[in-house]
């Protein structure tokens, strides 16, 4: 294994023991004794395999949680970061140690989206996030539909991409767009905003193969995760049994999923990457329009 990925992996495994003796204290400090379920480990399969396929789980875990009644809404982040931060573990581990992508673009990615939570974090969390959530959606699509021409061998005909899509390096002015596109991803997952569709299709429509994005991915959130989970702990926001249902049924969801993405064609990934970034756009146009719904009454009561 080369120097990059052994460092990548070393933070990892720093952040996480950090993450671990966080819970203990948390549930000491808080009094945590509650029990997951099996509805909670059943949510945990689900959604975690569904996060292997780079489809995400912050997203269908929240409507599951809804759709049962619990737990509480303002628990509900708290229990996203915690719970699903083995299965962020395990898919790090997993698709680093097993996906050849260039280690260079591995390592600064990885620190580019790092750094941009860090300084970022402050300039975004003051944008509208209503707008960044229709922007983004949009552009998915419009992304989505160049890399359907491109599967298609339309873009190729035209000149306009680089043909193959089989790369797993990147050089000259296509990396310094992709380390610079994952600084500003990394600043928006503090509003919320996921990387993983956004990465694929910048990835995808610079030339590299869809396996490429998922270790970038990966790594990216498997890092963030946990030091964003300190926060949890320190309040006590999260539900600590649905975090351990999510936990020990995530674990399992990943390993049934991760056999099918590394061993699947690449022309199914090329059209899995379509069906991914479709999904969390759509999603996301939807997110602004029920926000801005449920923002509207608000307004008119305080104009009134």
């Amino acid at each position: 294994m080369n120097a990059t990925k052994t460092a990548v992996l070393t933070v990892l495994v720093l952040v996480n023991v950090a993450f671990v003796l966080g819970w203990i204290r948390a549930a000491r400090r808080h009094g945590l004794r509650e029990r997951p379920t099996l509805g909670d480990v059943a949510i945990g399969v689900v959604t975690d395999f569904l996060d292997t396929l780079g489809i995400g789980s912050f997203a269908p875990t929240t409507a599951l949680f809804k759709f049962r009644g619990r737990p509480a809404d303002e628990l509900i982040p708290g229990t996203l970061n915690v719970g699903h931060n083995a299965s962020a573990f395990l898919e790090t581990t997993l698709f680093v140690t097993s996906v050849a992508v260039e280690p260079l673009l591995l390592g600064s990615m990885v620190a580019s989206a790092a750094a941009g939570a860090w300084l970022g974090a402050g300039v975004v969390s003051g944008l509208p996030r209503r707008a960044i959530q229709r922007f983004m959606g949009v552009a998915l699509l419009i992304a989505a539909l160049f890399f359907v021409m491109k599967n298609l061998g339309v873009m190729e005909h035209l000149g306009a991409f680089p043909g193959g899509a089989e790369a797993f390096a990147l050089e000259g002015w296509r990396f310094a767009v992709a380390v610079g596109v994952s600084f500003l991803l990394g600043a928006l997952m503090c509003i919320g905003i996921g990387n993983y569709a956004p990465l694929m299709i910048l990835l995808a429509l610079l030339g590299m193969h869809p396996l490429a994005a998922f270790p970038i991915m990966m790594a990216s959130d498997g890092i963030l995760q946990p030091v964003a989970s300190l926060g949890f702990f320190r309040s006590g926001r999260f539900a600590h049994g649905p975090s351990l249902g999510l936990l020990a049924g995530g674990v399992v969801g990943v390993l049934i999923a991760f056999p099918l993405v590394s061993k699947l064609p690449l022309y199914w990934l090329r059209w899995l990457v379509v069906a991914v970034v479709t999904y969390a756009a759509l999603s996301m146009l939807r997110s602004a329009y029920t926000e801005a719904r449920a923002a509207a009454p608000a307004a008119a009561v305080e104009r009134g």
